[in-house]
């Protein structure tokens, strides 16, 4: 099974930076996509940020030239570098997978624990 673990929230100014990332485990698997969601408003998580293995991103248009994502060769570890935050990017930044080749059919979607984000004076 895929474990994906996230760092680097915390508390942040308004306009400032932030640094999250995401480990996925060592274990044999695959990788269509790896991403970022995090939860809107009384709603349910809605996609941030999102690196496919040809490396093509897809951005919220609510973070677009603000967030950017990447991603290591081996697929372990993706990163997202956030900058010029405002309050309403407050959230839980949960990570994502959708992989591959482990003892599952098919694709599947695996989730992290989340990581707080709280931008504030």
């Amino acid at each position: 099974q895929v474990q994906l673990v996230e760092s680097g929230g915390g508390l942040v100014q308004p306009g400032g930076p932030l640094r999250l990332s995401c480990a996925a485990s060592a274990n044999p698997f695959n990788t269509l996509s790896m991403g970022w969601h995090r939860p809107a408003p009384g709603k349910q998580r809605e996609l941030v940020a999102t690196a496919t293995k040809s490396g093509t991103t897809n951005y919220a248009d609510s973070v677009k030239g603000r967030f950017t994502i990447s991603r290591d060769t081996a697929d372990n570890t993706i990163y997202l570098e956030m900058n010029s935050l405002k309050p309403e990017d407050t959230a839980v930044y949960y990570c994502n997978a959708q992989a591959y080749g482990g003892s599952w059919p098919g694709t599947r979607a695996f989730w992290g624990q989340g990581t707080q984000v709280t931008v504030s004076s």
